[in-house]
């Protein structure tokens, strides 16, 4: 009898490796396909019903997905007072702003505090104290520009508060008050503080703002701060023709930006896993929620033109409805940007993991890429055993995990961001080449590892239930594999 060689088992083993991966692709193109061949040729009325489905399902979550995306950020809006402060707490020290809200308080104060008179009645009193008549003609000269000078240092105390830091600070109170009125009042709080008016109109209250600049003037020594009454103006934020309406919107906007999101992202989901071909399925899927998100980017760029022709220049200035527009969507816009990316990057790897032929060439060019890496770390003597056998092994469980890591950490991020989207995906494609090089494929592996990964797939079943996937599905390697490893074990006659 010929004895057998170390070059005979090895040739044994990579052919047996052959049979168990041809077998797994059939298997695996049997599942995507939503079944065996032979059962899909025998009703083919029910492979149309569930692409019919399938294409409903992911027309509406993606008709949803925008809806869903408006929904959750005015939710987030309307209840969460800190992200409404957080918001509109930056156009404090915006210059256009700045500039509106100082027009908007020396107004307020000169409607209330009449300087011209106040200045007026000074000079009379100083006149009717028996003065030289050249003394009372240069008195009469001096009314005008004392008055023009009181305007002046009105104008450039508010100036000074308004973009002093401390004004931060008292703006970022006046919008914490007026949201927490706002909502009591939608809610239809009895005692509440701010009460939206019948014409529909919201409003921020200037009345902090107004009590520094008192503060500043006194403290300059300016007698006539103390003139200033109480004041109580706001000034228009936005506007609606119905109180009715405002409150109804506010409600429906609580409740659809709870649910829409979820209900829209149960629709893609149950749309892909009916499909018959859920890659292809899935692919598609995110390449329309990437374009609609592209739309929805336009969309954001023709509104701010609605929005600014809307409040300018009747209402504020162009540049300060601009900067308002941009800090009140910047939250909006990022999520959407950063859900553009995420579904674009999830429309790349479900094209990459499919069977086309460009998918099969570019995962079959990086398969080799990664097999000459571990076999010059072989050559070299550095290998990853046993392990990296029973890794090839459960690999498909693992890449699993790593996408259930992935979706959990992008699902609890929020707001979701750009940058943690492509920190998440740079970092799973990292988890998968790391995969890739660890891995030790049967072929590439001696007996004695073999039989070690092996031994170890045993441990683990009967410790845990059943092996990795697919091993009922693929029965042949297990029995040859062990009888050459035996023989491998046994002294030659």
């Amino acid at each position: 009898m010929a004895e057998t060689t170390s070059d005979d088992l090895q040739a044994r083993i990579a052919q047996l490796e052959a049979e168990n991966a041809r077998l797994r692709e059939t298997a695996d193109l049997g599942i995507a396909g939503g079944g065996p061949p032979a059962a899909s040729a025998r009703r083919p009325g029910r492979g149309r019903g569930r692409a019919a489905a399938a294409i409903v399902l992911v027309l509406l979550g993606l008709l949803l997905a925008p809806v869903a995306v408006v929904s959750a950020w005015a939710r987030l809006q309307l209840v969460d007072t800190d992200r409404f402060v957080a918001t509109f707490a930056p156009l404090a020290e915006d210059p256009a702003v700045q500039a509106y809200l100082a027009d908007e308080v020396t107004v307020a104060i000169d409607e209330k505090v009449d300087i011209d008179g106040l200045t007026k009645d000074v000079f009379d009193g100083l006149t009717s104290l028996d003065l030289p008549p050249r003394a009372v003609q240069a008195l009469g000269l001096l009314e005008g520009p004392a008055a023009q000078g009181l305007h002046a240092l009105l104008d450039r105390v508010v100036t000074q508060v308004v973009q002093s830091d401390a004004f931060a600070e008292v703006w970022a109170q006046a919008l914490r008050v007026s949201h927490t009125q706002l909502i009591a009042a939608l809610q239809g709080d009895p005692n509440a503080a701010l009460a939206i008016g019948d014409d529909g109109t919201i409003s921020v209250q200037l009345g902090p703002v107004i009590e520094a600049v008192k503060a500043k003037l006194a403290e300059n020594g300016v007698a006539f701060a103390s003139a200033i009454p109480v004041i109580e103006k706001s000034i228009v934020i936005a506007q609606t023709d119905s109180l009715t309406l405002i409150q109804t919107v506010y409600t429906l906007a609580v409740a659809a930006g709870t649910w829409v999101p979820l209900i829209a992202l149960a629709l893609l989901v149950a749309g892909v896993l009916v499909a018959r071909r859920r890659s292809r399925a899935l692919t598609w899927t995110a390449a329309g929620f990437a374009l609609s998100m592209l739309l929805m980017l336009a969309g954001v760029g023709t509104a701010k033109l609605y929005f600014v022709g809307t409040l300018s220049p009747s209402i504020m200035p162009s540049g300060a409805a601009e900067a308002i527009y941009d800090d009140v969507l910047e939250l909006m816009f990022s999520t959407i940007v950063a859900l553009f990316v995420l579904s674009l990057s999830i429309a790349i790897i479900a094209w990459l993991s499919g069977t086309t032929r460009p998918a099969l060439a570019v995962r079959g060019l990086a398969d080799a890429g990664f097999g000459a890496v571990r076999h010059s770390a072989a050559s070299r003597g550095v290998t990853t055993g046993a392990f990296g056998v029973w890794l090839d092994r459960w690999r498909v469980g693992v890449y699993a995990a790593i996408a259930v890591v992935a979706s959990a950490v992008l699902w609890f991020s929020r707001p979701l961001q750009t940058s943690t989207v492509l920190w998440t995906v740079v970092l799973a494609l990292l988890a998968v080449v790391l995969v890739q090089l660890l891995r030790r494929p049967a072929a590439e592996a001696t007996p004695a590892e073999v039989a070690a990964a092996e031994g170890a797939d045993v441990d683990a079943g009967s410790l845990d239930g059943p092996g990795p996937v697919g091993a009922e599905a693929v029965p042949v390697d297990a029995a040859p594999v062990e009888a050459v490893a035996d023989e491998a074990a046994r002294p030659a006659k």
